[in-house]
């Protein structure tokens, strides 16, 4: 369902709050990676909306999302070229404050706004490479974003995901500009490194919330999945969530323990954790491991992701299982200092913290030898071929056998999916959807870039005047 109703009242009520920037605007982020490429002058600016309903309640952090807003950004350059960037809003999980101090909708808007007055920031301004215009105006935005949300203590990647759609936006333009026609083209030459296979499969992992029954895991299991994302760190004190937790992984492991994979080079399932910083004390994480091993069910744990608070500055380097730093790794420099702490592996989200941040974690993960992925944010189809893009370029992760592992679980959450799917331009691509459990990424896949090249009409129609 479309509402471009709120669009003109949220930019009358960004631009009364536009003059707020900082007295000294200095980037907090390395201004590398400057290529000699074309100037850019952005000429004109618009934006839009819709509202997309979830099948049920999505549950986690503590909070409930009914919905997820799907922002589209206009951008077009002096010469009459334009390109559309999507974005997924997810206020829950960029930053969990701003949605329970707000209702569902008031959160979704306050991110719109910060989207809208980044368009204003940019709108005028001359680019030569995505990656620098968003490290000169990340620090102006991020301030706005503090100031609408009435947050300073705001999340980083609040901002970073309101820029998700005029990031995209800006690669595409910078592409066109530039004459290149494919992801590997346009990928910088200090961002290679990281971004350099091209995996012919990639492990389509989807999400097992707190409230999917164990039959449904063993259902995913016998359709082909083989590497799922498991929500832990569940409602209750730390022993009651401990106590589900251990309840969970044993219900877990006694369905699909025993079953067998090709992809993992030891031949069992791989298990891989979420906790969303639930746990407050290392010993308590201690204390599943230990259950883990008892039962028979540690040496299938692939990943815990994110497991501690991101304020609970903790060295991890003694945890006996590869953690992973997602949303505490905000930008490169964050994902650096989780690195220092301890954690081996990094969640990638291009969809979440735009493709230019992405380019930066993936660089400085790879020079440490980190292995990263790429997570989902429940993002629409086409912003899965923008992650499928990054995940297709990775190394193999660890205990795996060549192949990328790209998060999904749009097709789990949406109630209109089918209709989100008519919007992908190449809808049909044999790379689209997963089967037995895998994307195959063949030469039609790299060929097309996953189809983010194409124009979708749904969203260029979004703009046509009347």
């Amino acid at each position: 369902m479309k509402d471009q109703n709120r669009r003109t009242f949220i930019k009358n009520s960004m631009l009364t709050g536009s003059a707020i920037a900082l007295n000294n605007p200095v980037s907090l982020f390395d201004n590398t990676g400057r290529q000699s490429r074309k100037e850019i002058q952005i000429k004109k600016v618009d934006s839009n909306f819709e509202r997309e309903p979830l099948i049920r309640p999505f549950g986690f952090k503590g909070g409930y999302m009914s919905e997820i807003w799907q922002t589209v950004s206009y951008l077009e350059s002096s010469s009459g070229d334009h390109q559309i960037g999507l974005c997924t809003q997810n206020v829950l999980w960029s930053d969990a404050n701003v949605f329970s101090s707000n209702s569902e909708a008031a959160g979704n808007t306050l991110m719109y706004a910060v989207t809208e007055y980044a368009h204003q920031l940019i709108k005028g301004q001359t680019f030569n490479n995505p990656v620098s215009l968003l490290d000169d105006i990340l620090p102006q935005v991020y301030a706005y974003a503090k100031t609408v949300t009435s947050n300073p203590s705001l999340r980083k990647t609040f901002a970073l995901n309101a820029l998700v759609g005029v990031d995209n936006a800006l690669w595409l333009l910078y592409a066109q500009e530039n004459g290149f026609k494919t992801f590997d083209d346009m990928i910088p030459e200090m961002y290679k490194p990281c971004l350099s296979f091209h995996h012919k499969n990639a492990a389509a992992i989807p999400l097992m919330a707190y409230n999917i029954p164990i039959n449904e895991i063993s259902e995913a299991v016998d359709q082909g999945y083989f590497f799922m994302k498991i929500k832990i760190g569940q409602p209750g004190t730390q022993e009651v969530m401990l106590e589900k937790d251990k309840m969970r992984l044993s219900a877990i492991h006694k369905a699909i323990g025993n079953v067998r994979t090709k992809y993992s080079e030891n031949g069992k399932l791989p298990y891989y954790f979420d906790a969303n910083g639930r746990y407050e004390k290392k010993e308590t994480l201690m204390r599943l491991l230990d259950y883990a091993k008892k039962i028979g069910a540690f040496d299938q744990i692939s990943v815990i992701e994110e497991p501690f608070n991101e304020s609970l500055e903790i060295d991890v380097s003694d945890i006996p299982v590869r953690l992973a730093a997602d949303e505490s790794a905000h930008t490169d420099e964050d994902a650096i200092k989780r690195i220092e702490m301890g954690y081996k592996a990094i969640a990638l989200k291009a969809i979440a913290k735009t493709l230019s941040m992405t380019m930066k974690i993936a660089q400085v993960s790879h020079e440490r030898n980190i292995p990263c992925f790429c997570a989902d944010l429940t993002v629409n189809p086409i912003l899965i071929e923008w992650n499928k893009n990054v995940a297709a370029r990775l190394k193999s992760f660890p205990g795996m056998n060549n192949l990328g592992l790209l998060e999904s679980n749009g097709h789990q959450n949406y109630k209109n999916w089918k209709e989100m799917m008519s919007y992908h331009p190449q809808n049909n691509g044999s790379w689209v959807k997963a089967k037995n459990g895998v994307y195959t990424l063949g030469n039609d896949f790299y060929k097309n870039s996953g189809g983010i090249f194409e124009r979708s009409p749904h969203y260029e129609n979004m703009f046509l005047k009347k």
